[in-house]
């Protein structure tokens, strides 16, 4: 089987992601925050980075030639985002979505002032914590571009309209906006004044986007006031609605509606997927934004070994807090019995691997790189699971049983390759036209 059964992943999620009852927490106060006096200080600093000028890479570099370099290997599905935030002089976010929305031409298609956008991103770049090892703006760079690289396909790229391509990009920009580095299960458990605002529901995507949303009113950071209202209704709508497809707890429901909806338009059309509402569009939208958001198990191995390490030690810095508070060790959370290889083999087989072989199928032949790589990446961690008496599906593995699944791994990696026929590699995805979505603001 290529992926696992619905009770096992449910389970697995479960166990993860989703509320946990425990009548024994203590309760931790988060220091207010004041972003707007922090911003007014990003913003000083941008104006004085700009100078009256727009840099060509949206920020000022040393190394030109560098820089350009990077640019074009943009569209790269492996494109290294930690050395371009070097590059950029610590301002991944900021020189990424300019040269993305330009390079797109939606900055001018969307009569977007372009110094006025810099600015905004230099605040939402500001409002990415720094010490976080994992969520901080490199991350939300990568996701971005990830983004830009799967909307760049043919069998996508003249699917949707520029207003939803941008609103996915922009989504991806400020979807970690503002991140402290905990779950959302330890700011309800810690009666954080961000999960009573929230009633503990998606508190972090909906803190994410309330902060993007907020600077975008104040007037010398509303980058869409040359937007028509409807126009920007119907972006902060699919923007709000791609966000929130990123909570991981939605995770399940999203991957059986995305499964429910191809198929029913595959049966309806023949064969052929065909998306005509706007609640069918965003909801393959909602998954490319969720894939990319989990995609560094499909990027080569280093930069997943990257990226690895830094999401493990911000779960430890999380576990390091609850064992101070005396609350319950959060799954993957204690660096005194650290699990990195079995959580990352539960990760891709629970989470990744179903997500990312739903998306293969929908946009074959494009994404086969990416699941041969996540095939590697998975026995890279398998292999390195340290013997165990087998109690579960990520404990340790015998020799025979690791060299079982190798095979099995490498049978589908050449089934995937040869399963489908010439005339299933391009999927039929039709477009509608803006104004029916506009109608569907007040529908959706």
């Amino acid at each position: 089987e290529t992926s696992r059964s619905g009770n096992q992943v449910a389970e697995w999620v479960s166990n993860t992601y989703l509320n946990r009852d425990d009548d024994e927490l203590e309760y931790e106060k988060s220091k207010s925050r004041l972003p707007m006096v922090y911003a007014k200080r990003i913003i000083n600093q941008a104006q004085q980075a700009l100078k009256g000028n727009l840099p060509k890479y949206g920020v000022e570099v040393e190394d030109e030639d560098a820089m350009g370099h990077m640019v074009t290997q943009i569209n790269n599905w492996n494109f290294d985002m930690f050395k371009f935030s070097a590059i950029s002089k610590d301002h991944p976010l900021v020189s990424l979505s300019y040269i993305v929305l330009q390079e797109r031409g939606l900055l001018r298609s969307f009569n977007v002032d372009i110094a006025t956008f810099i600015k905004y991103m230099f605040v939402i770049e500001g409002n990415y914590h720094k010490t976080n090892p994992y969520h901080n703006a490199i991350h939300g760079a990568d996701v971005m571009q990830a983004c830009h690289v799967l909307l760049g396909y043919p069998v996508v790229e003249q699917v949707f309209t520029d207003l939803e391509v941008f609103a996915a990009l922009f989504a991806c920009a400020i979807h970690d906006v503002d991140h402290p580095g905990l779950s959302n299960q330890f700011l309800s458990n810690t009666s954080n004044e961000l999960a009573i605002l929230y009633n503990d529901h998606a508190v972090l995507e909906n803190h994410h986007l309330a902060t993007a949303f907020k600077f975008l009113q104040e007037e010398e950071l509303n980058w869409a006031m040359g937007m028509p209202d409807k126009q920007r209704q119907l972006l902060r709508k699919m923007v709000i609605d791609l966000v929130l497809a990123t909570d991981m707890s939605k995770h399940l429901s999203l991957m059986a509606d995305i499964k429910t909806t191809v198929e029913s338009s595959k049966v309806a059309h023949n064969g052929k997927l065909v998306l005509e509402t706007y609640n069918e569009r965003m909801l393959v939208l909602q998954g490319i934004v969720h894939s990319c958001d989990i995609s560094s198990a499909t990027k080569s191995l280093p930069i997943y070994k990257a990226w690895t390490e830094r999401i493990i030690e911000e779960f430890y810095q999380q576990g390091d807090r609850e064992r101070e508070l005396n609350l319950p060790m959060s799954a993957m959370c204690d660096r005194n019995n650290p699990s990195i290889e079995k959580s990352q083999v539960g990760f891709i087989d629970f989470i990744v691997l179903p997500l990312w072989e739903t998306l293969g199928e929908l946009m074959y032949p494009f994404c086969q790189e990416m699941l041969t790589q996540l095939n590697d990446n998975r026995n890279y961690y398998f292999t390195r699971i340290p013997e165990s008496p087998r109690g579960s599906v990520t404990d340790g593995p015998n020799p025979d049983e690791r060299n079982n699944l190798i095979a099995n791994s490498e049978k589908r990696r050449k089934d995937r390759s040869k399963g489908y026929s010439e005339d299933d590699k391009l999927s039929d995805l039709s477009s509608i036209e803006e104004k029916d979505e506009i109608q569907n603001v007040s529908d959706g």
